[in-house]
């Protein structure tokens, strides 16, 4: 099959990815082979590849908003068949017996397994799931559409969630692209009025049109206080500022799986008057499984970008000099 590998992190501007001819993988017990039709691009793969991201498995194949059909089940697979459509998100797998998973916190599993960092991901024809955290995509959302919504629209739906912002407060994001761009939705369905600042004005553009209340770049004070608020943008200089926009008692949501050294903070100006500061960590499966029922009842309409996947550089190298509108996809098979 055709994949993009990561043999060695570098900086994406030296085109890490090969495109190389790989034997198509065999499901396992428990897993289906999805044909892939899309992939996502990710921040995450960005971390991945750059090694932002401790390097656990190489070669790999990154990529983990991942839509296709399922075209072989492993062996005890019973709750799908071949022929469904379904998605591959961040993670793969949980060892369901641990404190954390027999509380609903799966997503702190200390054995859990990543798409595209653990194991091989969506930049390829063929990829391999766990039948539990195979997701089934909505018939209202094109496979293009829907590739963002399995990490961006999952993380951001956590975020949203941590920030314990409520239908009708004044919710703040940090950092527009593709997870906010889908979480302002939410939000907004939910009668939130929502503040935006971001570093690019494209990106502000696209907040404006989406029906956010104010804009401003990146360390703009919003003109009024906010009850919640959540950091996308990997920029730990911007902690202290977004915990200084909240009013009394809200809270800030640190939404990336990588961030920049967060400065020294200041208790009575940042932290004091009950301010809370939240960090995100991946995803449960109810998690999906909730963002894919609101998404599709609002429903989402998520902004995409489509490359070939030989071009998986180029899309990596357009998301991280900010260009990309929404989310970058890799289109891998002539039927997405």
């Amino acid at each position: 099959m055709k994949a993009m590998v990561l043999e060695h992190d570098g900086d994406v501007t030296t085109s890490p990815l090969k495109f190389r001819e790989i034997p198509i993988p065999q499901p396992g017990p428990g897993q289906v082979r999805v044909k892939v039709h899309v992939c996502g691009v990710c921040r995450t793969d960005l971390h991945v590849i750059e090694g932002e991201l401790p390097p656990v498995t190489r070669p790999i194949i990154p990529g983990h908003e991942t839509v296709g059909i399922i075209d072989q089940l492993g062996s005890g697979v019973s709750q799908l068949k071949e022929g469904d459509r379904v998605g591959i998100a961040w993670i793969q797998a949980t060892c369901q017996t641990c404190h954390f998973c027999q509380s609903g916190r799966e997503n702190l599993c200390e054995r859990a397994m990543f798409t595209g960092y653990h194991v091989n991901g969506g930049y390829a024809e063929y990829a391999l799931v766990s039948e539990r955290f195979a997701y089934p995509i909505p018939d209202i959302f094109s496979n293009e559409e829907a590739a963002p919504l399995l990490c961006a629209g999952i993380i951001g739906y956590r975020a949203l969630q941590r920030s314990q912002v409520r239908p009708g407060q004044r919710l703040g994001l940090y950092g527009f692209g593709a997870s906010a761009h889908i979480t302002i939705q939410i939000a907004l369905h939910r009668g939130c009025e929502v503040y935006v600042c971001s570093l690019h004005e494209e990106h502000r553009n696209l907040a404006q049109q989406l029906g956010a209340a104010w804009v401003g770049e990146a360390a703009d004070m919003p003109p009024r206080t906010l009850h919640s608020a959540i950091l996308f943008a990997p920029a730990g200089e911007l902690v202290p500022l977004a915990l200084r926009a909240l009013e009394k008692g809200g809270t800030l949501a640190l939404a990336g799986i990588y961030m920049t050294p967060i400065p020294l903070l200041d208790y009575t100006l940042d932290l004091f008057h009950e301010r809370t500061l939240q960090s995100v960590t991946a995803n449960t499966r109810q998690d999906g499984l909730d963002l894919f029922k609101e998404a599709a009842s609002i429903p989402i309409r998520t902004h995409t970008t489509p490359y070939p996947l030989e071009q998986a550089n180029a899309a990596l190298q357009d998301l991280k000099s900010g260009t990309v509108q929404g989310a970058a996809v890799l289109h891998v098979s002539s039927s997405s």
